[in-house]
């Protein structure tokens, strides 16, 4: 009997269209995975120059400065959109807040609060993008190639059925079939699984970099000092000068002239 009788062509062209489709939905599926796997690879390892960005935004002499050098470094990043974002809501207090308006009754802290939380979870959504789909092949792929499974063996019982005598010709090319889909479930879950606890791990760590930088950034545009770090040596030293000392530009309270 020639080997490639039961090979992939041969039991690609003896499977009926269920078999097919369902090998079909395991190739977008896989493709699907891999690609988003790809692109947040990509993004991930472009996050890593996240941190420098950020103390390069710190170390800048003025707000605008500090801006240019955060876009540079770490363009279109959940930091750079932050920093932004305050920026902007503390420049419109300045210029729309006045003692004899409704405006000026606003609480700032509260107001630049809001706008950089907004922030945060547009980047939180951006960051979450592609996770449901990963989770989703992860967790259906298998059951998927278990049902090809099942099938192949329906198809084998039929053709058994059909025939009268369970000989190799008339079951391996079913079962084979069903084998084949079964593997390749597991290839397609295997790897999603695996990238989608990646990723969501990745994300969990930049968020909380993220939050911190949204409380400096706070601490920053309400009192216009960056919060000094906890001492963690001897208590009666001062504060790391590096992480206390405050970008040059200061930003106006509301009302101010």
């Amino acid at each position: 009997m020639p080997s490639d009788t039961f090979g992939l062509a041969h039991l690609w062209g003896q499977s009926d269209l269920i078999i097919k489709l369902v090998a079909f939905a395991l190739v977008v599926m896989s493709v699907a995975s891999w690609y988003l796997i790809l692109v947040r690879s990509v993004r991930q390892f472009r996050a890593r120059r996240f941190d420098n960005a950020v103390e390069a935004f710190w170390n800048a002499p003025h707000l605008d400065e500090g801006l240019a050098r955060l876009s540079g470094a770490a363009p279109d990043s959940p930091f750079e959109a932050l920093a932004r974002q305050g920026a902007a809501a503390a420049e419109h207090l300045r210029r729309h807040t006045h003692d004899d308006t409704l405006g000026g009754k606003l609480d700032a802290d509260e107001f630049v609060t809001r706008a950089m939380r907004k922030s945060i979870a547009l980047s939180t959504a951006q960051l979450e993008s592609g996770l449901t789909v990963l989770a989703s092949i992860g967790s259906t792929a298998p059951f998927v190639g278990l049902f090809g499974t099942v099938w192949g063996i329906y198809h084998a019982l039929i053709g058994i059925s059909t025939s009268g005598m369970a000989t190799l010709d008339k079951v391996a090319g079913p079962v084979g079939e069903a084998l084949i889909m079964t593997a390749f479930g597991l290839f397609v879950a295997i790897p999603a699984v695996l990238a989608f606890n990646a990723f969501t791990r990745a994300n969990r760590l930049e968020l909380s970099e993220l939050d911190a930088f949204a409380h400096d950034l706070h601490a920053w545009f309400t009192t216009g000092t960056r919060l000094a770090s906890a001492p963690t040596g001897d208590v009666t030293a001062g504060a790391n000068p590096r992480s206390a000392a405050p970008v040059k530009l200061r930003v106006p309270t509301p009302g101010a002239a």
